[in-house]
This record gives structure tokens, C-alpha cells and sequence, in this order.
């Protein structure tokens, strides 16, 4: 029998698999997974266990932020316009938001 605390988590947690490499994308903030006023701007974790990460990368998320869809209206195909795989996963969650990496240099 499955935990109810499996079945519900009680942080938020996403298994990755971009560009062929595996991570945990985590939360800490558990108002992450009932309260949409808590998806302004907050922070995410990613930790793949690659030789490359050695450490969690610490990222923030804004989801009002307009500057990717300045971004979109200069044309997909503009150069040094490209975006890291993980940042355009989060984006399937978080349509439209920013991804900052605090100083990490992007992975994948």
C-alpha cells in the first residue's frame, strides 16, 4: 500500500528527463501546490547528480515578468536567442515565466 504522503506530496517534486539527462526539480515552499498567489515569484531547485553539477542549482522563477515575451516578438530564429531545455521545461508549467540562474551556469 501506498503512502498517503507519496500520493500527496507534500513539497512540490518533478522527475526530469531533458535532453536525455535525469534531475529532481524541487520546491521548498509547500504553498507551491495550493495557493496560485505563491507562483509570483519563487524558487526552484534542480540536482541531476551529474559529474558537471557540483551543486544544487538554486533557481527563481517570476511568472510576471514580461521579458520572455519581448524575447519571442524579436523571432525564434534571432541570434543568441537560445534557451536552456530545463528553463523551457519549467515554462510547460509556468507559461511565459523568467528563469534566473543566480550565478549557476545554466545546465544542459
Amino acid at each position: 500500500q501506498v503512502s498517503p504522503a507519496l500520493r500527496t506530496p507534500r513539497l512540490p517534486v518533478w522527475l526530469c528527463s531533458v535532453s536525455g539527462r535525469h534531475g529532481v526539480l524541487f520546491g521548498t515552499d509547500s504553498r507551491l501546490l495550493s495557493d496560485w498567489k505563491s507562483e509570483r515569484i519563487f524558487h526552484l531547485y534542480f540536482y541531476s547528480g551529474q559529474q558537471e553539477q557540483t551543486q544544487t542549482a538554486r533557481l527563481t522563477i517570476d511568472t510576471h515578468s514580461h521579458r520572455w515575451e519581448e524575447a519571442q516578438r524579436e523571432g525564434p530564429c534571432s541570434p543568441g536567442k537560445r534557451y536552456p531545455a530545463l528553463e523551457m521545461a519549467i515554462r510547460t508549467k509556468w507559461a511565459g515565466a523568467t528563469v534566473s540562474w543566480n550565478g549557476t551556469d545554466p545546465l544542459f
